[in-house]
């Protein structure tokens, strides 16, 4: 199994986001996400702060919460980057995983065995009780530069406690929505290119992007 990268032994202080560098700028209603790091080790930060007061006092803080009771509830799940910690009611950290972006282009290129990793992956986290509701998305799945599928991004998902009747009845309803996404991006991968932009350049520049990993 490879070696997994190191962690930051803790989330920055809210002075110390000050020096990291930004990845994203997030919307209205979306984080800012940025990198940091600490000792060599770099995490990955999902920061509501920079929006609007009301955004801050309200949807922010909630999706804040709610996103880490997932990465909380997935804690060694291989295919997740591991939960760093809070900065505060507003901000959190969690391990930076590198990858390229699932898309087309890239799901063609990528070996038959990685979609069956990848539904595996995705049966474990609905074991684990949670269901993630958008890895159709493709910023939301990476190939690993370990080949290993990595799943990102739980500010859409649903959080239930695993094992109970009400989690084994919701993860039956609704878990389907993350399956087709699985069976979405198998598709491609033997499907022919279509199109000016699924030559050889655009497949190599695909498979070079590297996304954020929250």
């Amino acid at each position: 199994m490879p070696m997994q990268p190191a962690l930051p032994p803790r989330a920055p202080t809210r002075a110390e986001l000050a020096s990291a560098q930004l990845l994203s700028r997030g919307g209205f209603a979306n984080p800012d996400v940025s990198s940091w790091e600490l000792g060599g080790a770099r995490a990955v930060v999902k920061d509501f702060a920079p929006r609007s007061a009301l955004v801050r006092a309200t949807l922010g803080r909630w999706i804040t919460r709610r996103e880490q009771r997932a990465w909380r509830a997935l804690a060694g799940h291989a295919a997740v980057p591991r939960y760093v910690g809070a900065v505060d009611a507003l901000a959190f950290a969690v391990e930076h995983r590198a990858g390229a972006k699932l898309s087309r282009s890239v799901a063609r290129e990528t070996p038959p065995e990685f979609f069956a990793r990848l539904e595996a992956a995705v049966a474990e986290m609905h074991a684990c009780g949670v269901v993630h509701l958008d890895l159709r998305h493709q910023g939301n799945v990476l190939v690993g530069e370990d080949g290993a599928p990595v799943l990102l991004d739980f500010g859409s998902a649903l959080v239930f406690a695993p094992g109970s009747l009400f989690a084994r009845v919701a993860v039956a309803l609704l878990g389907w929505i993350d399956r087709s996404a699985v069976a979405k991006w198998r598709s491609y991968a033997t499907s022919e290119p279509s199109g000016p932009q699924s030559g050889s350049g655009a497949s190599s520049r695909s498979s070079r992007s590297e996304s954020r990993p929250t």
